[in-house]
């Protein structure tokens, strides 16, 4: 058994798709329309037929109640795992990203924590 699809909530699939592709720098990889909604996701440049992320529409009436609860206690939805944080952290924030947690000292990791324009905090990592 393996992981094959992850999915973050997104209140914009359009717009999720600008900032995770253009901002981020994940490859489209399915877009799809189903409805008025689309199946579309990302991969990772480095893992081109690795785990998609799906941008999945927050439609479902318990998401909006849900991620407001985690932003407000300012708990990731997910994490990325990067090389290194401080390295990426200066290279988002030049870009715009507004981060809600710099790169700290976690013992045996570094994260730092963004909001992903979409309604969600995101964690990027790297192990030490």
């Amino acid at each position: 058994m393996k992981i094959t699809l992850a999915s973050v909530f997104v209140n914009d699939q359009d717009k999720a798709l600008a900032f995770y592709t253009d901002v981020l720098g994940f490859v489209k990889k399915n877009d799809v329309p189903i409805g008025e909604h689309k199946w579309l996701t990302v991969v990772s440049p480095q893992a081109l037929d690795g785990v998609e992320l799906v941008l999945e529409p927050s439609d479902h009436p318990a998401v909006a109640p849900f991620k407001q609860a985690l932003v407000a206690d300012g708990i990731p939805f997910t994490s990325f795992a990067v090389e290194d944080v401080a390295a990426e952290y200066e290279r988002l924030s030049s870009l715009g990203v507004r981060f809600t947690q710099p790169p700290t000292d976690m013992g045996p990791v570094t994260t730092a924590v963004f909001d992903d324009t979409c309604g969600n905090l995101i964690q990027i990592a790297a192990m030490r």
